[in-house]
């Protein structure tokens, strides 16, 4: 069997290479942060539905305002198994502007804000 690929040093040469002349790095735009996670979610449910927002919930992370609306319906979990941020009008306004207004607490689309 093959040793795994010891990829530490790379990366650490690269974070170097990224930070700028005061020693800090630089924060990547909140618009690609936004496309990145919608891009991971995306694929993420290529596979089947996600984690539903009741075990999301009980599993200790927070619910956006939305989540939260779909979690308390009476409906099964395998609605709530659904990508809710691919409609949600907060990730359309995250991936097209930087610092989009997006205020509500709990949503990651807000939290990839630079604020």
């Amino acid at each position: 069997m093959s040793e795994p690929i010891r990829d530490d040093p790379f990366f650490e040469k690269l974070s170097a290479a990224t930070s700028t002349a005061a020693g800090e790095l630089t924060k990547a735009p909140s618009r690609l942060k936004a496309k990145v996670y919608s891009a991971l979610l995306s694929r993420q449910t290529t596979s089947g539905l996600l984690l539903s927002v009741s075990a999301t919930e009980a599993s200790g992370r927070s619910l956006c305002v939305f989540e939260k609306a779909v979690e308390v319906l009476p409906v099964g979990e395998g609605i709530k198994g659904l990508n809710f941020c691919r409609v949600c009008h907060a990730r359309v306004a995250a991936e097209k502007m930087e610092n989009a207004p997006i205020y509500w607490p709990h949503c990651p689309y807000s939290e990839f804000q630079n604020r």
